[in-house]
């Protein structure tokens, strides 16, 4: 089943811009796609606005306030009807894991959209768009990214690794919510957690040793936002060079004096930026598949998305 997904209309492809254009983005469609199911959304649609339309802007009042308005007609207010349809579809995303928003639009932008003063100048580092703001919000543990920002490979990995971690927790925990659940899906993600912040390993590992003192349900909540919230400070070369000589540990037994220098000259290499890390992490699974270690196998670190996506290549 795929994973669902949503996304800003235009973005899919959906000729719904105020001048009836799209901003189709390629990885979207011709890579995600293929394990997603995008839930397409065009706010200034939903609220009964036009294609073609006039334009719309941020602007912020004297008071502070900020404001969805026609860009040359101010009079004309659309913040109330947009916020109202926001908070209506949030309420049906319950499901989703993520959602891939239009940068600088008013109503979709994530960030530095502009924001507009009735003077004609622009406030620095800008606002974020209507609708984004409200889902973000309601739903602080779903992965939201945008457009543009996926041109950058370290951000792509880290939003498209959230969204396949999400699906799975819901996948995990969706039949039982159980004390032994949880463990068993929080030992899954330890070395994830190593990798992304040292001090949520810590700190989530505390969390899971009280599960009991616990309502379950109360649980599932906590560890879905401290996880979500782990996971989206993106993964240091130091700390997944740590991971990597973690990993190493486990077969110093196992393996001749060569080789433990060759995969120790492959994490170096790695840990200087001489080499992506898919060259250590090749030759451990190499050496897992001839010496089996249940827990390693297990470690979503080692395979966190399909290999199909390449999204560590560039890392």
């Amino acid at each position: 089943m795929s994973i669902p997904v949503g996304i800003s209309a235009c973005v899919l492809g959906h000729k719904v811009r105020f001048d009836g254009g799209h901003k189709q983005n390629r990885f979207v469609v011709d890579e995600l796609s293929n394990y997603v199911e995008f839930k397409p959304v065009c706010p200034e649609i939903g609220i009964g606005m036009t294609i073609p339309r006039p334009a719309i802007r941020l602007l912020q009042l004297p008071s502070g306030d900020e404001r969805l308005v026609d860009s040359k007609e101010h009079e004309t207010d659309y913040t109330a009807k947009m916020k109202d349809f926001a908070q209506r579809q949030v309420s049906n995303f319950d499901a989703l894991c993520g959602y891939v928003v239009c940068a600088k639009s008013p109503t979709c932008g994530m960030e530095r959209v502009k924001l507009h003063i009735t003077n004609g100048n622009t406030v620095r580092c800008g606002s974020v768009g209507i609708y984004t703001r409200e889902l973000m919000a309601k739903m602080p543990w779903l992965p939201v990214e945008e457009d543009g920002r996926l041109q950058d490979p370290v951000l792509r990995e880290n939003f498209v690794f959230r969204i396949f971690t999400l699906n799975d927790f819901y996948k995990s925990l969706q039949d039982d919510r159980s004390p032994g659940a949880f463990i068993r899906f929080h030992s899954r993600y330890k070395l994830v957690l190593m990798a992304h912040s040292p001090i949520a390993y810590k700190e989530m590992g505390r969390l899971v040793a009280l599960i009991k003192d616990w309502d379950l349900d109360e649980f599932y909540f906590e560890y879905r936002q401290q996880l979500m919230d782990a996971i989206k400070i993106r993964a240091s070369r130091n700390n997944k060079t740590n991971v990597l000589m973690h990993l190493q540990g486990y077969f110093k037994r196992s393996l001749t004096k060569s080789q433990k220098q060759e995969l120790s000259d492959l994490i170096n290499s790695y840990r200087e930026g001489h080499q992506p890390i898919l060259a250590p992490l090749a030759l451990i699974k190499h050496y897992l598949s001839e010496y089996p270690d249940p827990y390693l196998q297990l470690q979503t670190f080692l395979e966190p998305y399909p290999q199909e996506l390449k999204l560590r290549y560039g890392l």
